[in-house]
């Protein structure tokens, strides 16, 4: 459905502590050097509850107190990113938007348009030159809120988002042995480079985007599995699975528009922080991730059926072991060029992700979205 959003209020959350002059200067990794600027984003929404309606006020306050608190911890997000180089901890600010949305938050949930949610962010999703982080708090009529999170990807991964909003939520529901403290250890173990922005991801003219959104029941995710597994190997991940499973009906509708000048790779993220040796802890800050690369074959026909995909998938995410590691920390680049022109097939799961504990405001956590 069409949503109708209108901004009531903006101000600017800073630390409630201000970050000390030697902490000041925050270094980017040569990883988050080559990051695209885009911006990390989701909506965490929660339902009504007694007396949340009545107690907005009250509610906000004590929002946007343990925003202040938690960024006193986390305080590059309150800086401001500098030349694609570092990051001017100057205690600035993170943006904050107050809004109202025309409709109740069950209008939305059962009915979600990706374009249309991202409605509910504080600016643009694809221009995070110099503002770490934005915040959107999106009261519905019915009482529900939706918070918009954005944190630039240009200082920190997905992993480095929800260790955040973890301790973010931990701090608004006052438990205090749920609050992690960040390690910012990225510039130490991936040395900046001398390199310049990346362009951007699509170009503005090429944003003629069409969204879909699919939903796989747990019993047709586990048939999938069963039916791309295969004798003295281990089944499918859902994600391995699922990846086999869309790519084959993708290509299958698209496969006599090819053209011979074009080339296919699927891309999973992988966490480098398990890696190491000894592996990193895992609040680990920074883009601490690396992609595999999965080079389909369009010519043969036998990998329809998706299990030499799902053994292709495995193969080039086990590349990405310590020896690899390595050969980024000596300068390797994360994304490899080609002559050839290359079409993404961009896999991101939320799977194994902590989310179960993200109470921000009364009540509990109902969804979650991420949008287009």
């Amino acid at each position: 459905m069409k949503l109708e959003v209108q901004v009531i209020g903006e101000e600017i959350i800073k630390p409630s502590s201000p970050t000390p002059q030697q902490l000041r200067h925050y270094q980017l990794s040569s990883l988050d050097q080559q990051i695209h600027p885009v911006y990390n984003h989701l909506v965490l929404f929660y339902p009504i509850k007694p007396n949340l309606h009545t107690n907005n006020l009250n509610t906000l306050h004590h929002f946007k107190l343990s925003l202040s608190q938690a960024l006193t911890h986390f305080y590059p997000l309150a800086g401001r990113i500098r030349n694609n180089t570092f990051v001017d901890c100057n205690d600035d600010g993170v943006p904050f938007k107050e809004a109202q949305v025309k409709c109740r938050l069950s209008d939305v949930l059962q009915n979600p348009v990706p374009e249309e949610l991202n409605k509910l962010f504080p600016f643009p999703l694809d221009d995070a030159k110099e503002l770490p982080t934005g915040v959107q708090f999106n009261a519905f009529d019915c009482g529900g809120v939706g918070i918009g999170l954005c944190i630039s990807h240009k200082i920190g991964d997905a992993l480095s988002y929800f260790t955040f909003l973890n301790t973010w939520a931990a701090i608004a529901r006052g438990d205090t042995n749920d609050v992690v403290l960040p390690e910012f250890v990225s510039a130490e173990l991936f040395p900046p480079r001398d390199v310049p922005l990346p362009e951007p991801a699509l170009e503005t003219s090429e944003k003629n985007i069409a969204t879909k959104r699919l939903v796989f029941t747990a019993s047709k995710i586990e048939e999938i599995r069963a039916k791309y597994s295969t004798e003295n190997e281990i089944q499918p991940s859902r994600v391995e699975a699922l990846s086999a499973f869309i790519w084959s009906r993708f290509i299958t509708s698209t496969k006599k528009k090819s053209s011979p000048h074009k080339s296919y790779v699927i891309i999973h993220t992988v966490n480098l922080r398990t890696k190491f040796q000894p592996p990193l802890s895992a609040q680990s800050f920074g883009n601490i991730f690396s992609v595999a690369a999965t080079i389909p074959s369009l010519d043969n026909e036998e990998e329809e059926d998706g299990c030499n995909l799902v053994r292709k998938i495995r193969e080039s995410i086990r590349k990405i072991d310590k020896e690899y590691v390595k050969k980024l920390q000596a300068g390797g680049d994360l994304f490899q060029s080609t002559n050839q022109e290359t079409i993404p097939f961009i896999v991101t799961s939320l799977c194994r992700f902590p989310l179960h504990k993200l109470i921000l405001v009364g009540g509990n956590q109902y969804g979650r979205v991420l949008p287009d």
